[in-house]
């Protein structure tokens, strides 16, 4: 029997083609032979949807989020596997949002893009497409878990993180290896995979918007810092901050984090750098933070870091004990605790 493969379209570039005056506009997928010729080759199913609601990925946001997750859940069953075509600029934070909410996952999730529109000469979404269907369809190396392909690497996709707004290989994962690699032929690490869940799926829909994130730099005033911690309804604030964990440690900032985690707000730490780790208190500029109780983020990106604090303030908004533990433990791969 033939494998078969979901081929959702949520918007961006990579579903655009140029119409009769140069302007670009979405294709219906249902056109995607044309386009993509090769995959009439495919020896496998492939069917195709899209989004009630086709964006640009800048607009992109929690319900579609749960769009896309219900899309996928709604055709769990009859699919071996998924590809989500998406806009790159957001890529990253929704395949770190979809793994999170995909509990007890046994089939691949792959997103896709491109730099340039399918209906360019140049365009890297032919091959992208192509590859990110072969790997959601593959018998040899079955991937049980939200993966990012682009420009021949299949990334874990809460380790990814975009790195070009030009490049072809617009994607690294700094922290983590590629989980495969297209060449001439598919090189697979599967020691690296997330092992299939045995259990029935579980789909988890709610986030809590209510988080900012605070990029710390020389000279930030106490203002700036006060204003984003008193933001109403505030509860979780990532704050990036230098090398290993490090902030300033002057009085003021120390006494504005720790007033903020006792109106019960959850403070997580992640390095503003895009390789390494938080590791609270190796410098003395990370010791305050550590005694006053804000959390480490370890090698997390930004983007899995958004959407997993969301992801467990939205899941357990009465539990912030169980919010904190969840913060410092890996729960779908991203993060390493073991440094």
């Amino acid at each position: 029997m033939k494998n078969s493969v979901l081929l959702i379209y949520t918007g961006g570039t990579i579903g655009m083609v140029q119409d009769e005056r140069g302007a670009l506009r979405p294709f219906p997928m249902e056109r995607i032979y044309d386009l993509v010729p090769e995959l009439h080759r495919c020896p496998y199913r492939i069917d195709t949807c899209q989004l009630d609601r086709i964006i640009d990925s800048s607009n992109m946001s929690p319900d579609f989020w749960v769009d896309i997750a219900e899309a996928i859940e709604k055709r769990y069953d009859d699919y071996d596997g998924f590809v989500v075509l998406h806009g790159t600029d957001t890529m990253a934070y929704t395949a770190s949002a979809l793994s999170f909410m995909f509990k007890n996952l046994s089939k691949p999730i792959i997103l896709t893009g491109s730099q340039l529109p399918m209906g360019v000469l140049r365009t890297d979404g032919r091959e992208n497409i192509i590859c990110a269907l072969e790997l959601a369809s593959c018998r040899e190396a079955y991937i049980p878990e939200v993966c990012l392909f682009f420009e021949n690497h299949l990334y874990r996709g809460n380790r990814s993180t975009k790195v070009s707004a030009e490049n072809f290989d617009a994607f690294c994962s700094f922290n983590f290896p590629s989980l495969a690699k297209a060449g001439i032929k598919f090189s697979f690490k599967p020691h690296l995979f997330m092992p299939s869940g045995t259990e029935p799926l579980q789909v988890r829909k709610k986030f809590d918007r209510n988080i900012a994130v605070l990029k710390l730099f020389p000279g930030i005033t106490p203002q700036v810092v006060n204003a984003i911690l008193h933001a109403e309804n505030l509860h979780g604030i990532i704050i990036e901050t230098f090398g290993s964990g490090n902030a300033p440690t002057e009085e003021w900032f120390i006494q504005a984090m720790n007033d903020a985690l006792q109106r019960g707000i959850i403070v997580l730490n992640v390095t503003q750098c895009k390789a390494g780790a938080v590791i609270m208190g190796q410098y003395e500029a990370s010791c305050e933070l550590n005694r006053i109780g804000i959390i480490g983020g370890n090698d997390i990106t930004l983007e899995a870091a958004v959407t997993k604090l969301m992801y467990l303030l939205g899941t357990y908004p009465d539990d912030l004990d169980h919010v904190r533990h969840c913060l410092q433990r890996p729960l779908r791969g991203e993060m390493t605790t073991s440094r």
